[in-house]
């Protein structure tokens, strides 16, 4: 009884009557009960210092590690009109396949023989271009000409002076004789006008002295005529020498202005032939871009553009392919206090979306249907979603990944630390304590540089 009233009624009741009481009396304490209270002790007791993986867990998806192997959009390089199409949503393609075919649509480009004809005017700009290079050569030869010209003609001048000098010399020299004679002639007249003064000499001979007199006088002055005529006319060479030079300084800038306006309108033709040999080119191109083809190997994924005559402008995306073949990767995220613990060629264990597995969280030796893979790079910015984003490729040693996981389908990743004990581990998140740093030994072995795969 609980005796909890202050008038108690139990020595008013016969207990031996009832065997209930008897029963009680009777009653011992449960063995086995505390067998299994001490059995489960000692097993908590060895699990605290069972080992225990450290670890990170995160959530991501699958990609590729290769930019060329991620679905791709095929795209329009111009604007048209869609024609026919080659293939279907689902169809596997191989590189150069034709996907679409477009026509023309832009007005300025109606014309069919607009290739033909541009590669004509071209042709006729180079023609015209060549006729200047004649021109130039020949106006080239005629200054050639110009020269040899000049220069004969300077040096039948240079022989006029020089003659002209030395019929100057000659006729200084008749000078100083007509000067001399002119001088005897006169002393003579002196003498004889002397002698007829004294009766000596007859008019006669004093006219006959008058007569020499007057020659010497004569020739003397025939011969300073000379003299100046000679020097006008080397006065006169001398000025029909600047004059030639002059001359042919003229008739030399004109053709090289000639020459080089031949030059300058034979650069701009070939410009303008450039020009056009440049539309021809892109006339071409904008031709084979009609026809757009794939351009790797994979399976054309989602078609972008529908039905027969539509209009796609230059860029747009016209269907969406996949390679066949590409190395697949996981993008995990990890939160930023967990970083300094991450480094390139750590293990990871993951689990795909569609792979059933059983995980323990600190045993990843023991989980069942999770995939080895390593660390492969950490991007050193911080993604939109405010966590790090790593990148996990496939580990060599291990297993390999499912060949029928997507790219997109989801993963979650258990990113393996240090090795500790269970009590340790208990000890460190009751105090709120983050993981011990650990860099992993065997991480310079571990294939971390993904292969590179040609584009076919």
């Amino acid at each position: 009884m609980l005796n909890i009233s202050l008038k108690s009624v139990s020595k008013y009741i016969n207990r031996s009557e009832f065997q209930s009481y008897d029963t009680l009396k009777k009653r011992t304490h449960s063995k086995s009960l505390l067998k299994v209270l001490i059995v489960m002790s000692i097993l908590f007791l060895i699990g605290m210092f069972l080992p225990w993986t450290q670890n990170i867990r995160t959530n991501g998806t699958v990609s590729t590690l290769n930019p060329y192997d991620k679905p791709q959009n095929i795209q329009a390089l111009i604007g048209g009109r869609i024609e026919n199409w080659y293939v279907t949503q689902g169809d596997i393609v191989s590189v150069g396949d034709t996907i679409v075919k477009l026509t023309e649509a832009k007005e300025e480009y109606f014309d069919p023989k607009l290739l033909a004809n541009t590669n004509e005017q071209r042709l006729a700009k180079l023609q015209s271009a060549q006729a200047y290079v004649d021109k130039s050569k020949f106006l080239s030869e005629q200054l050639l000409t110009l020269d040899n010209l000049q220069k004969s003609k300077l040096q039948q001048l240079n022989i006029k002076q020089q003659q002209l000098d030395l019929e100057l010399e000659s006729m200084h020299q008749e000078k100083i004789a007509g000067e001399t004679y002119l001088e005897n002639a006169k002393n003579q007249l002196a003498r004889m006008q002397l002698m007829f003064d004294k009766g000596i000499k007859s008019l006669t001979e004093l006219e006959t002295k008058r007569l020499s007199n007057r020659e010497a006088e004569a020739k003397l002055l025939s011969i300073d005529n000379k003299l100046l005529k000679l020097k006008n006319d080397k006065l006169n060479i001398s000025q029909e020498v600047e004059l030639t030079i002059s001359d042919y300084n003229q008739k030399r800038a004109k053709i090289e202005s000639e020459i080089s306006s031949a030059d300058s309108y034979r650069y701009s033709l070939l410009g303008e032939s450039n020009k056009l040999e440049s539309k021809v080119n892109q006339l071409a191109e904008r031709q084979k871009a009609f026809v757009i083809t794939s351009p790797v190997s994979g399976r054309i994924n989602k078609v972008l553009k529908n039905g027969i005559g539509e209009y796609v402008k230059s860029q747009d995306n016209i269907a969406t392919i996949v390679p066949n073949s590409y190395q697949k990767a996981v993008e995990l995220y990890v939160e930023p206090m967990d970083m300094p613990l991450i480094q390139k060629g750590k293990k990871v264990r993951i689990q795909f979306d569609g792979w059933p597995a059983i995980v323990f969280s600190g045993w990843p030796d023991n989980s069942f249907g999770t995939f080895g893979g390593v660390v492969y790079s950490i991007d050193n910015d911080i993604s939109e979603n405010g966590k790090y984003r790593l990148l996990v490729i496939e580990d060599d040693v291990e297993k390999p990944w499912p060949d029928l996981i997507r790219i997109g389908s989801g993963a979650r990743g258990l990113l393996l630390l240090n090795d500790v004990k269970v009590y340790y581990e208990l000890w460190r998140k009751l105090n709120g304590f983050p993981p011990d740093f650990y860099n992993p030994v065997d991480s310079k072995k571990v294939k971390t540089k993904a292969p590179l795969r040609k584009i076919k």
